[in-house]
């Protein structure tokens, strides 16, 4: 079976089930695992963002899609030549990779027309069922089961070691910074059971934008930075739209020491196998006391703030 898989978390589950030899094409953000720097890759994005800032980015994200102009293209040529006979695609946002919709018309120059699997997930329990339904679309059905299942243990494991903790932190997770936007979709899902709660989203409610007021009014005991698609390093170059506002200083969580930067690109953004990792974090930091109080490797405490007190 030859597979296209255009989402990143989606190629991370083909991988992981032992099927990354059945890749004929990824998307440029399919980076995990690092081996799959082998495979071509068939989509390309319109805006080059490394070296353009959160507000840059927004900007121009707003203005592709005010024009109906897709933020991504596909490489027709090479995914013509590829002949897929599954295609793995999202539908849940239009930001984050190449829709269906975009993909349609190609596909059907193609005879038989390959199988498209839609992905949409916006609950945490959706993604664990997404690697169930991509097992099962790529013959690797019991792979799918186990590895699902797996990951269900580790998030018991993390409920039940936080669980006998008194209080419950309340956390507000920023996927952007300029302007500021909340963490919708899974998140929410992520720091319950980690043990805490989020005073800025519903469960599966998709990432709005807010103002700093909203985020005062919420009086987060932690605050957790995840710009979507962004590592800790980049986060830290941009974190002076946040600090520089009058408002910062006065928010509880700064006040107390509690504001952490974690790696969004591989842990929260993706809906994929490794959010495990990122409910493993956020329970590090929302719980130090039943874990060391040691950080995970890929969390960083904001510098220069007081001591922890929870």
């Amino acid at each position: 079976m030859k597979i296209c898989s255009l989402v990143p978390g989606a190629t991370e589950v083909v991988a992981a089930l032992g099927c990354q030899h059945n890749l004929i094409g990824i998307s440029h953000e399919c980076d995990f695992p690092p081996s799959l720097a082998q495979i071509p890759v068939m989509v390309r994005p319109r805006i080059e963002s490394h070296h353009l800032s959160s507000a840059e980015i927004d900007q121009q994200v707003g203005a592709l899609l005010a024009a109906d102009v897709g933020l991504y293209e596909l490489d027709e040529t090479r995914f013509l030549a590829a002949r897929p006979d599954l295609i793995i695609a999202q539908a849940l946002c239009d930001v984050c990779a190449i829709t269906p919709s975009q993909l349609e018309r190609v596909v059907h120059a193609l005879s038989p027309p390959p199988r498209m699997l839609t992905l949409s997930p916006g609950r945490l329990d959706d993604i664990l069922l997404d690697i169930e339904t991509i097992g099962t679309a790529i013959g690797r059905e019991e792979a799918g089961t186990q590895l699902s299942a797996v990951l269900r243990s580790r998030l018991d494991t993390v409920r039940a070691t936080v669980g006998a903790q008194a209080t419950r932190p309340r956390v507000a997770c920023i996927e952007w910074l300029a302007p500021l936007y909340t963490a919708g979709h899974w998140v929410p899902d992520m720091v319950a059971a980690a043990g805490g709660i989020d005073v800025l989203a519903q469960p599966g409610t998709a990432s709005r934008k807010m103002d700093w007021d909203t985020l005062a009014a919420s009086e987060p005991d932690v605050i957790v930075l995840m710009p979507c698609g962004f590592t800790v390093p980049r986060t830290k170059a941009e974190l002076a739209s946040m600090t520089a506002h009058p408002q910062w200083q006065h928010l509880p969580a700064v006040q107390r020491g509690d504001v952490y930067l974690v790696d969004a690109l591989s842990y929260f953004s993706r809906p994929g196998p490794r959010l495990i990792d990122g409910v493993e974090q956020l329970a590090a930091i929302l719980h130090p006391a039943s874990y060391g109080r040691h950080l995970p490797a890929s969390v960083e405490r904001l510098e220069g703030q007081t001591t922890h007190s929870h």
